[in-house]
């Protein structure tokens, strides 16, 4: 936070802070998916596999390359903590960090998720969202972020003076991992990464910069639906904060389950190859 300066303004401070922002990442030259290309093969999914995921809890699925996954509300408000991995190599996996320096805080439509170093590659494109209308509010809210890490019980445990909670979704994310992998709990913890925070509403406070919530639009109907550039193995938790009106890391918000469906087209988007690994030589200057 830097809600209080303890440091004398220098004479040219308003012309310091007068400097025109440049965007980190310029993407003229980043290949971009051609959405209607995806989009033109959804007219015929066939639905090939479907997950429930329990409320304060998660599960795990996997998304062979060239189908789609949609995950839906169904009973009530909930929102979900999303990790991605190559199903064949889980080294590989989403790297938020990278992707909303690419894309923004928020994504949506046309928008990739890419996978960490050294492999970055787009693994998935957003295809469809029944919340792309939201945009940003007047909070400076927004859905489906990568700036929340997710919720876990280390953040917990410091912040209530010791508290031990076993719901939060880093460890709903790492006892579905583990019974899916059938890794040891402390092996597949190393594997759990920050997470795009599905229907999640989400924003920086304007005068401190803290990341904030609230309560999420989502409804049931509403859905969030990715294209899998690779075989991917999901996993997902329904976030013990139910719609993050209020708090998580706690029993007491209500919660709901979540729906995720696996769709296979009929065909595949025109042109479309499954993007190789970085091409990145690797030798670092040496």
């Amino acid at each position: 936070m830097k809600s209080h300066a303890i440091t004398l303004a220098p004479a040219d401070a308003a012309a310091r802070k007068s400097v025109k922002p440049v965007i980190c990442y310029p993407v003229d030259g980043l290949p971009r998916p051609h959405l209607e290309v995806y989009r033109a093969v959804r007219d015929e999914l066939e639905l090939v596999d479907q997950v429930i995921v329990p409320p304060r809890d998660a599960a795990c699925w996997t998304v062979p390359a060239g189908h789609f996954c949609r995950i839906r509300s169904v009973e009530g408000s909930q929102v979900g903590d999303l990790n991605l991995f190559n199903a064949r190599n889980p080294d590989e996996r989403l790297y938020t960090g990278k992707t909303r320096a690419l894309n923004g805080t928020h994504v949506g439509p046309g928008d990739q998720l890419f996978s960490n170093f050294p492999y970055l590659r787009p693994i998935a494109t957003i295809t469809d969202d029944s919340l792309d209308w939201y945009g940003f509010d007047d909070f400076g809210a927004s859905v489906h972020d990568v700036i929340g890490t997710r919720c876990d019980p280390y953040t917990h445990h410091l912040l209530s003076d010791g508290g031990q909670y076993h719901h939060c979704c880093h460890s709903n994310l790492t006892r579905a991992f583990a019974r899916h992998t059938g890794m040891a709990i402390e092996e597949a913890e190393r594997y759990i990464h920050d997470v795009v925070n599905v229907f999640m509403c989400t924003g920086f406070a304007r005068d401190t910069g803290q990341y904030f919530m609230k309560a999420s639009p989502v409804r049931p109907g509403d859905h969030l639906e990715f294209f899998a550039e690779i075989d991917l193995l999901g996993c997902l938790s329904a976030c013990p904060g139910g719609d993050c009106s209020s708090e998580h890391s706690s029993d007491a918000a209500r919660c709901y389950p979540l729906m995720v469906d696996v769709l296979k087209p009929k065909r595949a988007p025109v042109g479309w190859s499954s993007p190789p690994v970085n091409g990145y030589d690797r030798s670092h200057g040496l």
